[in-house]
């Protein structure tokens, strides 16, 4: 315990009071690969137990921590309220205001600024602000983050300080997906240590629960903690694992070089590559709005040419849209009961901001033995009146086994087939009681399938985490998962009406 102003005491969190990451092993979760096709490539990011035992992933409040500095993420003109800056402005007290008016006053993306701890357990703070997420800018976004999280590395080293607690700085409110921000930083952070490691002696990434579940995946792949995590982290990185020092390359999404030197007057947007690759890479999201920028552009320049790759696509768009009627018609017209009467999936109330929440209970949802032409269609019949506008999808995982796991190829096919309004109008995608697996199978979904909805997953330990978005007596789902989650998060469980047992 630490005193604080007017004899009132906080608890202090030393970093030898938390599990370093090369202490946290579980070769048991490590899936085993037959390690044929890249036996002779050398993982970009080999086992290293002197590194892994700097690294901390840690869950907490970060203005509690005994480090030498800790990183508050802000805006420009400093003033950003998030809950990180919100808890380190509220301990270290007026004086880190006073100093802030007085020395500060502002700070440019991409950019750290410096001030003292004051009330805080922590020597410093380093401010730093991380970039808006434009689609559009996505490589500028990335170089700005990994920026960030190297310049927060850089003064760290500049001030001799041997301890940092690294807040998240992609912001889901300036758009950055999660997990892209999260790749950039566990690069970043590795490339650092494996060139400066001798400056610092802990790295503490401080998550709260929505990104702990991403962390937790993607660690193993920059910071494996053996030979076999190491081996199956190389089918898991993506394709970028960035330069030398973590920094985005991404040949593939540069301007291409015209073949015709005289075409000078050729617009970005006809020397852009449009590859397969970036189709995959982003997904049916960033291809439907390419789609509709394209068109735009066509409407103001009266382009009508129907060999253009822009023709094709709407009329692939169009016969989309004819085979989702289709499948609507049938939905509306034919037998469901025995789908609908399993329970699995169903409406349950609102959120706190009046947007349906749709339930899945994976435990009930009988993959092997069930009709999945009538799953599809009892899917868009209980949803479609629902995707008008925006709503919200709550998967419990709680006790669910493999019989219940539905295939990669026919959560690939419903994706495809449902329409952009199920993706665009999907706002949050909440998975309750996840496990291992669970946050491994969505995250490569999500990379390589669903990128659209990537940033909308969250996985959650709790039901209770759903009750900041949701009222308890909104939430109806079967009494196996409560028992379940009073098993496992024990008398915290929140009680519907708002009590607390």
């Amino acid at each position: 315990m630490e005193p604080q102003a007017l004899g009132v005491y906080i608890p202090v969190v030393s970093p030898n009071q938390l599990c370093r990451w090369g202490e946290a092993a579980n070769t048991n979760s490590v899936t085993k690969y037959r390690d044929t096709v890249k036996n002779s490539i050398t993982s970009p990011f080999p086992y290293n137990q002197s590194i892994n035992s700097k690294v901390i992933l840690w869950d907490g409040d970060i203005s509690l921590l005994q480090v030498d500095a800790v990183v508050n993420p802000t805006n420009e003109s400093m003033t950003e309220s998030n809950p990180v800056s919100d808890r380190i402005y509220q301990r270290a007290g007026n004086s880190l205001t006073d100093e802030m008016k007085r020395d500060i006053k502002e700070c440019r993306t991409g950019e750290v600024k410096v001030t003292q701890g004051h009330s805080l357990s922590a020597r410093y703070i380093i401010h730093t602000v991380g970039p808006k997420y434009n689609i559009k800018y996505q490589t500028a976004s990335e170089n700005t983050l990994h920026t960030c999280y190297r310049n927060v590395l850089q003064k760290s080293k500049e001030l001799g300080i041997r301890s940092v607690a690294i807040s998240v700085i992609h912001s889901v409110k300036r758009n950055y997906p999660p997990d892209e921000g999260a790749h950039i930083a566990l690069r970043t952070v590795r490339r650092f240590l494996e060139r400066h490691g001798s400056s610092l002696d802990t790295v503490i990434f401080v998550v709260d629960k929505v990104d702990l579940g991403i962390y937790e995946v993607l660690l193993p792949l920059y910071f494996p903690r053996s030979k076999e995590e190491e081996n199956v982290a190389r089918y898991q990185l993506p394709k970028d694992v960035g330069g030398p020092d973590g920094e985005p390359v991404m040949p593939d999404r540069q301007i291409r070089i015209i073949d015709n030197p005289q075409h000078t007057l050729q617009t970005d947007e006809e020397c852009v590559d449009l590859s397969p690759h970036l189709e995959v890479s982003l997904g049916e999201h960033a291809t439907f709005s390419q789609m509709q920028g394209d068109l735009d552009r066509q409407r103001l320049l009266g382009e009508r040419s129907l060999s253009d790759p822009i023709a094709d696509l709407m009329l692939k768009e169009i016969q989309h849209q004819e085979r989702y009627e289709k499948l609507l018609r049938r939905a509306r017209t034919e037998d469901l009961t025995e789908v609908s009467g399993i329970g699995c999936l169903y409406q349950s109330g609102v959120d706190r901001l009046g947007r349906p929440v749709v339930v899945f209970v994976g435990k009930w949802f009988p993959f092997t033995k069930i009709n999945l032409d009538k799953a599809l269609l009892y899917l868009i019949y209980l949803l479609d009146p629902i995707v008008k506008g925006d709503y919200v999808i709550a998967y419990f995982h709680t006790l669910t086994s493999n019989s219940n796991y539905p295939s990669f190829s026919w959560l690939r096919e419903v994706y495809n087939i449902l329409p952009y309004k199920y993706k665009k109008n999907l706002k949050a995608f909440y998975i309750i009681h996840p496990t291992f697996w669970t946050k491994m199978m969505t995250w490569w979904f999500t990379t390589f399938m669903a990128p659209a909805i990537k940033q909308k997953v969250h996985s959650l330990p709790g039901i209770e985490y759903l009750y900041s978005v949701m009222a308890p007596d909104q939430l109806e789902i079967p009494m196996f998962i409560t028992e379940y989650d009073m098993t496992v998060n024990g008398l915290r469980y929140f009680q519907p009406g708002g009590a607390t047992t």
